[in-house]
């Protein structure tokens, strides 16, 4: 019973400690608008690096920031209703719009809940409780002015770029009054009474010497709302004036740069005051300075737009987004390059001489090449004598006996005329078929060129072939099958060299059998692929010795007592000339040979 407890104890304790931590963030506008959405994706990505505890963050947002008839009690009510059941262990708010609605309707929404005002402009903190933790900013609006007339002193006019929201026109004023001592060396203008369109129109066609401060633009006079970064893309495509701004959120896209409030550093300390608040500590009790801006950052993309020279820049500015010279990127390409030129063209004067040489040996190559194959087609051509021979008796004894009739036939008084038609027809049928005999051994004996190079149906060549083997085949008592494809397998190249390379896979299969029974000897073809046939010839014989597998198609590789070791090496030959491949490979009984030609796609287009 005692030990049951016990685990059930630690089984509780293990529970409790795996609940995540329920963070609440409230963000000023809403998640898409800059640059508060992109200090809450930092934040958040902070604390899950930060705390050892699962967190868990729910995000809601204001609307009384956008427009200033928001009903803030609806919203009061939402959250009570929502998180009434939903133990929080922080709220955070990211902003001042979020700070302000927090301190006013603090003992209406989670009194005894504690809260971290992030990313507050140390302006707006003052009315911030002593019970709650603050990561405050200092926002020095005053320093862009003084930025860009150290940078550019011959500077007249500014055009600041300002919404009409709550929040923006109250930074609006603040603004004002910092400028009000400018006014008499600057003419500051500002475009919170123009919607985004008029602003463009404005931007695109400002007078020299006028810089742009982009400020925010969440709501313009037009009551359009701007989320993200759309607003600035729109206005850096068309200005005809550099812009700068206090907002690191915006660097990267169109701005100069400057002293900048890094989003990072506010992030991460964010991050660490939320994790010590999770871990137990009291909010008020942890005390953080606000945080200044960051070293001077410029885009050097928009220096170099904007022809402002770096040397006139701050001492210790960082330029960002710098594209490197040829020479500075390649510096070491460039001079291996040099050099391997320099030594090519030694080399190639030393290759001219070599290239002459190698072109008369490979012409001299190509030329034995040739004749082996056709001297493999010959003695292809000699082994089958015999059945070359049965195969042209056949016709020719039948002209014979159709002539001996119709000798018999004119002696006749009155002659069979239309007898002798029909053998005189059967004379001319068997002549065509000894001819075509002939002429399929004249051709596997002859040359061939590429003029010599067809579209036709492998199935087509298969079947000649095996007519020609077929004598053979039956005189040496093997069973031979062929398993054809039942589409066309269309092929371009020569038949003959087709016919040569089938034969004398057969017959190596054939020969293979010599000492064994059963004999059996099979040739299937199909589609290998959408691009491609494969052919296999296989046997019942007594296989590749293995210590010859990986050599077989070597020249003078040969496996048979009498072999030159010549035949597979052409009939890859061939194979490969045509974009082919043949390879070879033992099974439980037998060998089988195999080979893959391209498909001519041409020939069903």
């Amino acid at each position: 019973m005692v030990f049951s407890s016990i685990v059930l104890l630690l089984a509780m304790t293990g529970a409790a400690f795996s609940q995540p931590k329920r963070v609440l963030i409230v963000h000023s506008v809403g998640r898409d608008f800059s640059p508060w959405d992109d200090y809450a994706r930092k934040i958040r990505e902070e604390l899950r690096l930060q705390s050892k505890d699962p967190i868990d963050i729910f995000e809601v947002s204001l609307s009384t920031a956008r427009f200033p008839d928001g009903n803030e009690d609806a919203f009061v009510n939402y959250l009570n209703a929502v998180f009434s059941e939903r133990k929080l262990d922080l709220i955070m708010t990211i902003g001042g719009p979020a700070a302000r609605f927090f301190q006013q309707n603090r003992q209406r929404i989670f009194p005894s809940i504690p809260t971290l005002y992030a990313a507050l402009a140390q302006q707006m903190s003052s009315n911030a409780p002593a019970t709650d933790a603050m990561v405050s900013v200092s926002v020095d609006i005053l320093s862009t002015l003084d930025q860009i007339l150290k940078l550019v002193p011959e500077t007249t006019k500014v055009f600041i770029v300002m919404g009409s929201s709550p929040i923006e026109k109250l930074w609006l004023e603040e603004m004002r009054r910092l400028f009000q001592p400018l006014t008499n060396r600057l003419e500051i203008t500002y475009s919170n009474e123009l919607s985004l369109e008029q602003i463009l129109e404005q931007v695109a066609i400002l007078p020299p010497r006028t810089f742009i401060v982009y400020g925010q633009m969440l709501v313009d006079a037009a009551g359009v709302v701007h989320e993200g970064h759309r607003a600035i893309d729109r206005i850096h495509a068309v200005a005809n004036a550099p812009i700068f701004s206090e907002q690191d959120a915006f660097f990267g896209r169109g701005i100069v740069g400057g002293r900048m409030t890094n989003i990072s550093d506010v992030s991460q300390q964010t991050a660490a005051v939320a994790v010590r608040i999770l871990g137990g500590e009291s909010p008020g009790s942890i005390k953080t300075p606000p945080i200044r801006a960051a070293s001077p950052r410029y885009d050097w993309r928009e220096l170099k737009h904007w022809n402002i020279s770096e040397s006139q820049l701050p001492p210790g500015s960082e330029v960002m987004f710098r594209v490197p010279s040829v020479w500075e990127q390649y510096r070491l390409e460039v001079s291996s390059g040099v050099a391997a030129i320099l030594l090519q063209a030694g080399i190639i004067g030393l290759l001219l001489v070599e290239r002459r040489r190698r072109h008369v040996a490979q012409a001299e190559a190509n030329s034995r090449r040739q004749e082996v194959v056709r001297l493999n087609r010959v003695t292809t051509a000699s082994v089958l004598s015999s059945s070359i021979a049965h195969e042209l008796n056949q016709p020719l004894g039948a002209i014979l006996s159709n002539t001996e009739a119709a000798q018999v036939l004119l002696k006749a008084n009155p002659p069979d005329v239309v007898q002798l038609g029909e053998i005189l027809s059967d004379i001319v049928r068997d002549e065509q078929r000894a001819s075509d005999i002939i002429s399929g051994l004249r051709n596997l004996l002859n040359n061939r060129t590429e003029s010599d190079l067809r579209r036709f149906d492998l199935n087509d060549t298969v079947r000649d072939v095996v007519k020609i083997v077929s004598p053979e085949i039956t005189r040496r008592g093997v069973n031979l099958r062929t398993i054809l494809a039942p589409e066309p397998l269309r092929v371009r190249c020569d038949p003959i060299h087709l016919q040569q390379v089938l034969m004398n896979l057969v017959m190596n299969g054939v020969d293979a059998m010599d000492e064994v029974v059963p004999r059996n000897l099979s040739i299937r073809t199909a589609l290998a692929d959408a691009d491609g046939i494969e052919v296999q010839i296989s046997d019942s014989g007594t296989g590749i010795p293995n210590d010859k597998l990986a050599s077989i198609f070597n020249a003078f590789v040969t496996t048979k007592p009498q072999g030159t070791g010549l035949g597979l090496p052409i009939a890859r030959t061939i194979l490969e000339s045509y974009g082919g491949e043949l390879w070879a490979e033992n099974r439980t009984r037998g060998a089988v040979f195999s080979f893959r030609l391209p498909l001519d796609k041409s020939a069903t287009t």
